[in-house]
């Protein structure tokens, strides 16, 4: 019985709630769990958990013995991560989870430079637009346009989100009328599930923001999806500029009332306060920030081409 590792399945089972998130956690089967939570058990001769076909829950003890065997992991991870870092080498795993927005086009490249630098890291990517607590779901690092909610997560802005309204060329024949933001009440939009004002639109208009409500003709939690049907002549639809980028500059689609910059957001990459990774987790971050400016590359070819408003480089 190798102690350690089974106080590790405890700990991750206790946190995450599920002996499935623990397994992938730890990268191991879920009968890998389940058999080194069973050796504790018959070690402390108690049960640690409740179990049901729905939920895993502490039991007495388990609550009892939980944060002494969290102390005990992360002290260890701890000093792991200071040993591997005082040979300057870095080492083990990262587990990341990013939107589609950055990890589409952008992250893969960005990632291939990294990891020539630092070969021995392995890089464990999860791609989705869920906006999840990284220290319940066991990632290192989590890529997110909004802020932390909880109080032992930290967060570095890389770049600002900037948002476009657009549309394919052709569909921009029906809309032409469209002058003042207020006009566009008459057309239905393609708008992303995510945004936090719901079905409410906030843009620049002289030295103040205006907000109004839109009517939502498609909505989706994919920008990806918005994009192509904008591209497909659906509709007008309004999508971050890293994903609208290259089909601005290709005039596959075009921006509606550029001169009115809708209300940014920003990336942020979010991480627990305590990580046991946070040397690794600096290192990458150090590296992105390096190259991403608060205003990126590809919104300031889009403002030389006038297709984004030089306005956006006043918001922060």
């Amino acid at each position: 019985m190798d102690k350690l590792q089974c106080m590790e399945a405890f700990v991750r089972v206790a946190e995450s709630g599920s002996f499935i998130k623990a397994s992938e956690q730890l990268g191991v089967t879920r009968s890998v769990i389940s058999n080194r939570i069973q050796q504790l058990e018959n070690f402390i001769k108690a049960p640690l958990f409740h179990r049901s076909t729905r939920s895993v829950r502490l039991s007495d003890i388990g609550e009892k013995y939980y944060r002494e065997c969290a102390d005990l992991i992360k002290q260890f991870e701890i000093l792991a991560d200071e040993m591997a870092h005082s040979t300057s080498k870095m080492q083990g795993r990262l587990r990341i989870h990013m939107a589609p927005g950055f990890a589409i086009d952008y992250f893969g490249h960005l990632l291939s430079v990294f990891l020539k630098e630092y070969p021995d890291l392995n890089i464990d990517v999860v791609v989705n637009d869920r906006i999840i607590d990284p220290i319940a779901e066991g990632f290192d690092i989590v890529f997110q346009m909004f802020p932390p909610t909880g109080e032992s997560l930290i967060e570095r802005k890389l770049f600002n989100v900037n948002r476009v309204l657009c549309c394919a060329p052709a569909y921009l024949k029906k809309i032409q009328h469209i002058k003042e933001p207020e006009q566009l009440k008459e057309f239905p939009i393609g708008y992303y599930s995510g945004y936090p004002t719901r079905n409410r639109i906030q843009y620049l208009k002289g030295t103040k923001f205006h907000e109004m409500e839109i009517s939502i003709h498609v909505l989706s939690s994919s920008v990806h999806l918005l994009r192509d049907f904008a591209l497909s002549e659906g509709g007008v639809v309004c999508i971050p500029t890293l994903v609208a980028h290259k089909y601005l500059m290709s005039k596959q689609l075009t921006t509606i009332l550029p001169d009115y910059p809708l209300l940014n957001y920003g990336l942020r990459a979010v991480f627990p306060a305590n990580s046991k990774n946070l040397s690794k987790i600096r290192k990458l971050l150090d590296f992105l920030i390096a190259r991403l400016d608060t205003i990126p590359s590809w919104d300031i070819e889009l403002i030389n081409a006038k297709y984004l408003s030089e306005k956006v480089k006043i918001f922060q």
